[in-house]
C-alpha cells in the first residue's frame, strides 16, 4: 500500500465546504466520485485543511493510500472530470507515515474586503462600504499576536481539544481596492478567521474598544465575538510543510499524455 499527497485549488462558491458531508456538494466528495470513476474503486480522502461552505482555496492537499498502479494521466483525467472551479495540480508519493494534516506546520489564510462595488468579486469577496478606522484595525492585527488561546473566535461544537494557536503573521494590506487580513498560525480553530475579521471591524468602527478586544480574547467566551463576516472572502492561500518534505518531482502532472 502506497501513500500520495494530491495538491489542489478551488471556488468554494458552490460548495458545502471541503470535508464530505452526507446529502451536501463537497469538494472531496466530488474528487473522491472521480477517482472512483477513473480507478474503478472508492478512494478515501484525507485533508489537510478544512475549509467552510463558500471558502475558497489556492492551496489545499488530500493524501490517500493506494495499492496499485494509478493512471499516468490521473491529475489530466481527473481534471477533465471536475468542474472548472476545482483544480488538481499534482499527485505524488511519500512515506508511509506522511499525513497531509498532523504534518502540516502553518496555515495561510487572507480574507478580502471589498471597498468599491465591483461584480467581479461579487463572490470572492465582502464588500464593506463603511467608514473604518485603518488605524484602530492595524492596532487590533497586532494585539492578536500577544495571545494564544483564541476561544472566544471558535465556533461551538468542534472536535478541537485545544484554543490554543500560535500566530506567525496577523496585519492588514492593501491590495487595488480590496483591504485584505493575512493571517498565518500552525493552526486555526472552526471559524476562526471569519470571527477575527468579524470583531476586528467593530473596532476599526467605533463599535469596541481596544481595551473590550482585550477583554473580550482574555474572557473565552465565543458569544461575545462577531461571526458575521461571510465565507466568500475567505482564502486558504497556502499549507506549509518542513522543508525538504516532498519529493523534488511530482509523478502525476497535468498532462494530456495518451487518452
Amino acid at each position: 500500500m502506497s501513500r500520495y499527497f494530491m495538491e489542489l485549488s478551488y471556488k468554494g462558491t458552490h460548495y458545502k465546504g471541503f470535508q464530505v458531508q452526507e446529502n451536501a456538494h463537497t469538494v472531496q466528495g466530488e474528487i473522491e466520485q472521480a477517482l472512483k470513476i477513473l480507478q474503478r474503486e472508492e478512494i478515501r480522502l484525507t485533508g489537510s485543511s478544512r475549509t467552510d461552505a463558500g471558502v475558497h482555496a489556492l492551496q489545499n492537499y488530500f493524501h490517500f493510500d493506494y495499492e496499485g498502479d494509478l493512471l499516468p494521466t490521473l491529475v489530466y483525467k481527473l481534471n477533465a472530470i471536475l468542474s472548472r472551479d476545482i483544480a488538481i495540480k499534482r499527485v505524488f508519493q511519500v512515506g508511509e507515515e506522511a499525513h497531509s494534516r498532523f504534518d502540516a506546520i502553518y496555515r495561510e489564510y487572507r480574507y478580502y474586503l471589498a471597498r468599491e462595488r465591483d461584480p467581479f468579486l461579487q463572490d470572492r469577496s465582502w464588500y464593506y462600504p463603511y467608514t473604518i478606522d485603518r488605524g484602530l484595525l492595524d492596532q487590533a492585527a497586532s494585539v492578536l499576536m500577544e495571545y494564544q488561546d483564541f476561544t472566544s473566535f471558535s465556533k461551538r461544537n468542534t472536535q478541537a481539544k485545544t484554543a490554543l494557536c500560535r500566530l506567525e503573521v496577523s496585519q492588514w494590506v492593501e491590495e487595488g481596492d480590496c483591504l485584505i487580513y493575512q493571517v498565518r498560525a500552525n493552526r486555526f480553530l472552526r471559524g476562526m478567521v471569519r470571527a477575527l475579521v468579524a470583531t476586528m471591524l467593530l473596532v476599526a468602527r467605533g463599535k469596541m474598544s481596544i481595551a473590550e478586544f482585550r477583554q473580550l480574547i482574555e474572557a473565552r467566551d465565543c458569544t461575545r465575538a462577531s461571526f458575521a463576516a461571510p465565507g466568500l472572502g475567505l482564502y486558504l492561500v497556502e499549507v506549509g510543510f518542513p522543508q525538504g518534505y516532498f519529493p523534488d518531482q511530482p509523478i502525476r502532472k497535468n498532462e494530456p499524455g495518451s487518452l
